[in-house]
């Protein structure tokens, strides 16, 4: 059975970011929406492979059940809920970053 894919507002709103500073940063929305789609893609796997991703290299977001998918420069960061059959997306930020707190 397919998990269903949830995203948090903040997921929603970081890669609205991202999309739109690869479009600016590029000046070609093609470019742009090109990535999202690798993204998007790789968070639809999920669905079917919600343990895909690996545990983060931060303990105390592997203690608090996330997993990481790697998309190129950036980081899916999702908690996978095998009873309720979801997985939820919490955060999309540049493995570039210091990310352990902005998850």
């Amino acid at each position: 059975m397919a998990y269903k894919i949830l995203r948090a507002d903040k997921a929603d709103d970081q890669l609205n970011e991202l999309i739109q500073y690869i479009s600016m940063d590029s000046g070609s929305v093609e470019i742009a929406l090109n990535y999202l789609q690798k993204i998007e893609h790789a968070i639809a796997l999920l669905a079917e492979h919600p343990y895909l991703g690996r545990y983060p290299r931060y303990s105390i977001l592997k203690k608090r059940g996330y997993r990481v998918l790697v998309v190129e420069k950036h980081l899916v960061f999702y908690i996978p809920n095998e009873s309720k059959k979801i997985v939820f997306i919490h955060a999309v930020v540049d493995a570039r970053r210091e990310y352990q707190y902005l998850v």
